[in-house]
């Protein structure tokens, strides 16, 4: 486990809900994207999930956790929470949204709580890895665990 000065915040946050986590550190390269990371910190990419952040319609801010080798797509992803269309957030809105910076978001310890849809794929894996709230970190976490932190439904969100 690292040292308590090089913990997240997501970290500190499963720390105080008593929640075990494998955490993982990997450096970081300009053309990195997440099979990347993925293969840098040697899982599935199936198995390593990243945290969009999207707004409706209706204005309202919706999370979405899929794979990292997988792609959103927005129809079913509005369908999931009941807009008629959703679209993904401007990059330069992401940090006074979530407080995290694109590479870094995490569905755990947002400065507000959205509403968090997971890709269903995620129910085929006791644990799955997503942002530990910083680029070049991630966490390995039990989904039963999870709910314990956020709340969160599942869909099909892919395509």
């Amino acid at each position: 486990m690292s040292d308590k000065n090089d913990k997240t915040n997501v970290m500190r946050i499963l720390d105080q809900k008593k929640i075990s986590y494998n955490a993982y550190s990997y450096e970081k390269t300009e053309e990195m994207d997440g099979e990347g990371v993925a293969a840098a910190i040697g899982k599935p990419p199936e198995r390593v999930f990243k945290t969009l952040v999207t707004v409706g319609a209706s204005k309202s801010n919706y999370v979405f956790v899929i794979p990292v080798n997988r792609e959103l797509d927005l129809k079913k992803a509005a369908t999931a929470v009941g807009e008629k269309n959703i679209e993904m957030i401007k990059s330069k809105e992401l940090l006074p949204l979530t407080g995290y910076i694109h590479g870094g978001c995490s569905p755990i310890g947002m400065k507000k709580f959205f509403r968090t849809t997971i890709d269903k794929s995620a129910e085929n894996y006791e644990e799955i890895l997503f942002s530990a709230g910083r680029v070049g970190r991630q966490v390995e976490v039990k989904l039963c665990d999870l709910e314990k932190v956020i709340k969160y439904g599942f869909s099909d969100l892919t395509r």
